[in-house]
């Protein structure tokens, strides 16, 4: 990648989160222009842009997966994800943001802060990713840089710090006053936004000019001792000095350094990749990455040095014609052509075949990968998504990748006996690609039932297995995925007395079941008391309890939030085995579901509507009879916002209904809020 020598402290990890429409991938294409990584300019609307390489991103102008690719800005080496902003395609967001070291979170100067800029910022807190902001479309028609700035403080929580500030706004938007250095920069369009003029602050704009300048160096002062000195003492202080200061704050997270611009007229771009390089922190500002001993259970720290043992983090994997391509950030140490590695997630030898450099879908072959380095790597067998990779001599488990659960499942079936086949094959690989796509096949009708995170997200895949696989498929109706639950709790035994094999088997269980609170999850504790003879089969139990809970007794949902105590059991001496055990467990469970009245439970998804206020009455109206609640309402410019939560099952077509009840001008976003009780049964399942 780049020169091999290049130090560690000269490599930034960024990944690009924001809103659906934020300009993301219209940001990504300006940055590979001006660093020289491409040679034009591609856009997201012709279908042209280098990070949006497959063809359902190209048709529908979004971002599905999450591509990397490397640049280089003043001496440093940039390594970029971009993230899709589409809330069915959350888990990419949060495998890239786990192995990144920065952020750039993109909003509209026109939406603002939206739902589901909120979710990916919030993701980011949550692997405490250190993040600059840059507000896009400040040409646009009902752009306001300052009102974006205002709702990042309400919305995110954040502490945002204005390193410019516009020259002009909407039509008029023709440049940026640097505040570090109190510069006006105006960009020139005949050069594609590629030059710009350095000029002093017109008159006209200076008391402005001053008047945030004077807030910028405030807001430093505020956490930093050394700045506050001289700012008490009228000493000035450099531009080198605050970029040194503000770099510390934003690694910390006490701050979001924020640039302006409008990334489709090209201007704004130069001074974000500065921001990049100066604010955001190389593999060796951010804390060491910790994991913990799988012998011993103890902490372990990897320390970011190439002569350490390796760690790495497997944060991806791709089919890539025919091939298992595995995306690998390399924390410690160096990953080498030919190496054989361990996977101490699945405790599994692996050999390294290739590395290869990756841009988008293009790609280059390099003998080694060092700390900081997030590469693609071909041979890997058994890695998927949140394994690590390390040293066999020194193993290290590193703290594993959230994955969510899927709310929404379609019936797929092959058109001909000939696809019959491809498409066990085509599904395991897409299984193996992403965590929250899972496939299972129905006993009873004998079909195949896929389940992703959205409609969008389901017909995606159904699009990737005829394209990419060459798999005909037909698709059944969207079904919500149920969970079940209990609402009182109840007392349940069993008895399992057989003989198998011509060996006899005996056990007794008795068992008591409760409901927790929502969200909490299964949880199974034994109260036997310590000298008991049974203490040996609680394994057995155990699982037999877990594996009765994954379907339940009403429409065979997996059942969640309940409680299991293991209270009393009977056990004879050389009859009893684990395998009675397990068996009289699971049927003790299902008995204890039926007494303890049982319910279903439906995806409940959190709803932001935008509509003119003249049609707020009738959207309202249409929630409210999809058996919505209403959170709350507010204004943002012209449109009225509406907050609500609305059961999943209600929300089949509703863009549809929404376009015809607005002529189409509202809009929505939803993502998925919580469980709750189903209060109108489905009528067939």
């Amino acid at each position: 990648m780049g020169k091999k020598t290049l130090s560690t402290s000269k490599i930034r990890n960024i990944g690009i989160i924001a809103h659906i429409d934020a300009g993301k991938t219209t940001i990504i294409e300006r940055i590979l222009y001006y660093t020289g990584r491409s040679y034009k300019m591609g856009e997201v609307h012709n279908g042209e842009a280098v990070m949006d390489w497959m063809p359902d991103e190209q048709e529908r102008g979004i971002t599905i997966t999450s591509a990397v690719t490397t640049c280089h800005w003043r001496g440093a080496e940039i390594h970029i994800i971009d993230t899709p902003g589409h809330v069915d395609f959350t888990i990419e967001v949060e495998r890239s943001l786990r192995v990144l070291d920065g952020a750039i979170g993109v909003f509209c100067a026109v939406g603002g802060v939206q739902p589901q800029s909120e979710t990916v910022w919030h993701q980011a807190d949550k692997y405490r990713v250190p993040k600059i902001a840059f507000v896009n479309k400040l040409d646009r028609a009902g752009a306001d840089f300052f009102g974006t700035v205002q709702m990042m403080r309400d919305r995110l929580g954040a502490n945002p710090l204005m390193m410019q500030i516009p020259v002009g706004i909407e039509e008029s938007f023709q440049g940026v006053i640097d505040l570090l250095n109190m510069k006006q920069l105006i960009w020139d369009q005949e050069t594609l936004g590629a030059t710009f003029r350095v000029t002093d602050i017109p008159e006209g704009l200076m008391e402005t000019a001053l008047e945030y300048r004077e807030k910028l160096v405030e807001s430093v002062a505020e956490i930093d001792d050394q700045i506050m000195e001289a700012y008490l003492s009228e000493v000035p202080i450099t531009p080198e000095a605050l970029v040194s200061s503000i770099r510390k704050a934003t690694s910390s997270l006490k701050l979001v350094p924020v640039f302006c611009g409008a990334a489709l007229k090209n201007k704004g771009i130069q001074l974000l990749l500065d921001g990049i390089v100066d604010f955001l922190p190389s593999p060796l500002d951010v804390p060491p990455v910790e994991g913990v001993d799988p012998d011993t259970g103890q902490v372990k720290t990897a320390s970011p040095s190439d002569q350490s043992p390796l760690a790495a983090l497997v944060f991806k994997v791709k089919m890539d014609q025919g091939r298992r391509l595995t995306y690998v950030r390399v924390y410690s140490g160096r990953l080498n052509t030919g190496d054989e590695v361990f996977n101490s997630t699945k405790q599994a030898k692996e050999k390294v075949a290739r590395i290869l450099a990756m841009h988008a879908n293009k790609r280059e072959r390099i003998s080694e990968a060092r700390v900081g380095n997030i590469v693609g790597v071909v041979g890997l067998k058994a890695s998927g998504t949140g394994d690590t990779l390390c040293d066999p001599s020194n193993p290290i488990v590193l703290e594993p990748i959230d994955a969510y659960e899927p709310v929404i499942s379609v019936a797929v079936e092959p058109k001909t006996h000939a696809d019959q086949e491809k498409i066990e094959q085509a599904l395991s690989k897409l299984e193996a690609e992403d965590p929250t796509f899972r496939v299972k096949h129905d006993e009873d009708t004998g079909q195949i039932i896929i389940s992703g995170m959205g409609e969008l997200h389901l017909e995606i895949l159904v699009s990737r297995l005829k394209r990419e696989f060459n798999t005909q498929v037909n698709v059944g109706k969207p079904r919500v995925v149920y969970k079940e639950a209990i609402e009182q709790a109840a007392q349940a035994s069993a008895i399992f007395e057989k003989e198998i094999g011509g060996i006899r088997h005996f056990g007794e269980v008795v068992l008591e079941l409760s409901p927790r609170e929502r969200g909490q999850g299964n949880w199974f504790v034994n109260n036997l008391p310590d000298e008991s003879l049974l203490s040996e089969f609680v394994p057995a139990i155990e699982q037999g309890v877990m594996e009765s809970l994954e379907s339940g007794v009403l429409l065979g949902y997996p059942v969640v939030d309940v409680a299991v105590a293991l209270v009393d059991g009977t056990y004879k001496e050389s009859l009893s085995s684990p395998l009675a055990f397990k068996v009289a467990a699971s049927m003790a469970c299902k008995e204890g579901l039926q007494k303890a009245r049982p319910v279903l439970l439906e995806p409940i998804m959190a709803v932001e509507i935008l509509v003119p206020a003249d049609f707020m009455g009738d959207v309202i109206g249409d929630v409210n009879a999809r058996g919505g609640k209403i959170e709350h309402l507010h204004r943002r410019g012209e449109m009225q916002i509406i907050d609500a939560t609305v059961p999943l099952s209600k929300m089949f077509g509703y863009s549809t209904a929404l376009r015809s009840a607005t002529q189409g001008r509202g809009t929505f976003t939803m993502h998925f809020s919580h469980y709750d009780r189903v209060l109108e049964p489905p009528k067939a399942l």
